[in-house]
């Protein structure tokens, strides 16, 4: 059963939980494909996690190149799964697949200090539970840890 981690992001971007969230994933194993909405965030992104630390690698690349199918991570803009990943992180308001049960895990990461981004994933939860997937919300305690709420 699809498991869909929602992650309310208040007081902190996308570019500071993004990388922790992927690292966690690669160090389990998983594949992962990262959907946002546009070319430019998507290469913005690309760009951020080459950078994000000095201490780190994190393998990815964008849907553009010939071997994507071979990589850990991808940045994608149309929804496909390039590289048959069992995790998709869903950035930037991107809606769910055509067939979200492909996945173990959906991560739908949004911005609880935009109102559009915060009724869109309202709209994603609701119709999540109707598909009875299994749904978790998380929230960043005053430390920013991720605290699964209620």
């Amino acid at each position: 059963m699809t498991e869909v981690l929602f992650y309310h992001l208040q007081n902190m971007s996308l570019e500071s939980v993004l990388p922790t969230l992927l690292e966690k994933t690669f160090a389990r194993g998983w594949r992962a494909v990262v959907h946002t909405t546009s070319e430019d965030r998507a290469d913005v992104l690309d760009a951020h996690l080459w950078t994000y630390s000095d201490d780190s690698f994190l393998p990815h690349a964008t849907w553009r190149v010939a071997d994507a199918s071979e990589q850990p991570i991808v940045l994608t803009i149309d929804g496909h799964n390039p590289n048959r990943a069992a995790v998709m992180f869903l950035i930037d308001n991107a809606p769910l697949p055509d067939s979200p049960e492909a996945y173990e895990r959906l991560v739908l990461v949004f911005n609880g200090d935009d109102g559009a981004a915060l009724d869109a994933a309202r709209t994603v939860w609701a119709d999540c539970k109707s598909r009875g997937f299994e749904v978790t919300y998380w929230q960043a305690d005053e430390n920013g840890r991720w605290q699964r709420r209620q």
